[in-house]
């Protein structure tokens, strides 16, 4: 009998939601050997990279940058505001607010959750009816993610501040764009964000390891009476440094920079709102796709409103346990990385394995997201799951108009 062929052999496509794919050029920028710390090269380069963050954030303000994952970033942009006994508003859209309102609670503060569930965003008008009820101004911040991995909720940061400054509400907007920095539209200044947070592995293209948190000058007062930060979170040393190793308190993250440098290049030169139009477009496609072939089967896009999906990453849901087996075979047939569904079912999480997630963040384009979604149809194929034709076709149709051809 003829041998079948192994179809996933060659060169592997991680479409998660983060890391997301790593440029060759960030990747060769990396490839060196350990540069001197204390003068020199790294010392002159990292003001200009400060500047690049600036920028993809939409900021004027200080950015602190961390060795560590967006984790290490929500530990230091709470530490930095807040102390023991403050009362934070966490507004709930997925696992990922779940997580940065338990690191609040580990540092001591009372937190209450406001929940909108997982298919939706923030509901602006029961935010404001909490708010005019906090008459004694409790609430010292309101963390929101912009995007929730999870679920793929984009949240409308703008309205949540608007609703803010509408009931004349002191406490400090707190956002987590960990990601979708660089995939969907951020303007922290703008819109009156007082802390962002987020990494290197998504959006910035930059390998994982690396946390920065933006705060403006209203965020930085609060800091003077914050009794949670400790030396190593504090970020003013790191935004105003003494010597070089107090940007990082300690040795650089070297080869770490010099990717940084490498995708803030590639970043200016293509420009912000190119790239943010560039993912928009290949959201839709996924969209597109997913849509069609839902007319037909089980799968079905866990936010509803296009106007309410990230342009960063895209869940599915597939129907009981047909998510991680879809994964499964996906990885299998093609050698295609897909997401897998992840707090969707809490407090157990088994909920989850009905749904998986495309990552479509940094350096993607047209025919890596066709490649993708040609390998999806081919693994819902090989796992039995129904779907209507026509697919590709529409993911191919909305590229093509986008592309002007």
């Amino acid at each position: 009998m003829k041998n079948r062929p192994n179809l996933a052999s060659g060169r592997d496509y991680l479409a998660i939601p983060g890391p997301s794919v790593m440029p060759e050029r960030v990747l060769r920028e990396m490839h060196r050997a350990a540069p001197n710390i204390y003068e020199g090269e790294l010392v002159d380069m990292v003001p200009g990279l400060l500047d690049g963050l600036r920028s993809v954030a939409r900021t004027r303000h200080h950015v602190a940058i961390y060795i560590g994952n967006g984790h290490a970033g929500w530990e230091a942009s709470l530490a930095n505001v807040l102390s023991r006994g403050d009362r934070v508003l966490v507004l709930h859209t997925g696992r990922f607010s779940v997580g940065w309102s338990e690191m609040a609670e580990r540092l001591g503060a009372e937190v209450e959750m406001l929940s909108f569930g997982t298919r939706g965003p923030v509901d602006t008008a029961r935010l404001a009816e909490v708010l005019a009820a906090d008459t004694g101004h409790a609430y010292k911040a309101v963390l929101t993610v912009q995007v929730d991995t999870s679920t793929s909720v984009r949240n409308d940061i703008a309205a949540i501040r608007r609703t803010l400054d509408a009931a004349g509400h002191p406490a400090l907007l707190m956002v987590d764009s960990i990601a979708c920095l660089c995939c969907d539209v951020m303007e922290m200044d703008a819109w009156g964000v007082d802390v962002v947070v987020t990494g290197s592995q998504k959006g910035l293209m930059t390998p994982p390891g690396l946390a920065f948190v933006f705060f403006n000058d209203r965020a930085d007062a609060a800091r003077d009476h914050a009794d949670c930060v400790t030396h190593y979170w504090d970020w003013r040393p790191r935004v105003s440094p003494r010597l070089f190793p107090n940007y990082f308190d300690g040795t650089a993250p070297t080869h770490h920079l010099y990717g940084l440098r490498a995708a803030l290049g590639m970043i200016a030169e293509e420009g912000i709102e190119a790239i943010w139009a560039r993912h928009e477009a290949l959201a839709r496609a996924v969209w597109a796709a997913v849509e069609t072939w839902g007319q037909g089967g089980p799968l079905e896009l866990n936010i509803p409103d296009p106007a309410h999906r990230s342009h960063a990453v895209t869940t599915i849901l597939a129907g009981e346990t047909r998510g991680a087996e879809l994964r499964a075979t996906v990885e299998r047939m093609t050698g295609l990385t897909l997401g897998l569904g992840i707090g969707m079912g809490e407090p157990t999480d088994r909920a989850s394995d009905a749904y998986f997630r495309i990552g479509h963040m940094g350096h993607v384009n047209a025919h890596m997201i066709m490649g993708a979604l040609g390998a999806i149809e081919i693994g819902l194929r090989g796992a039995g799951i129904p779907f209507a034709p026509g697919g590709l076709d529409a993911a191919a149709g909305v590229l093509a108009e986008a592309a002007g051809g």
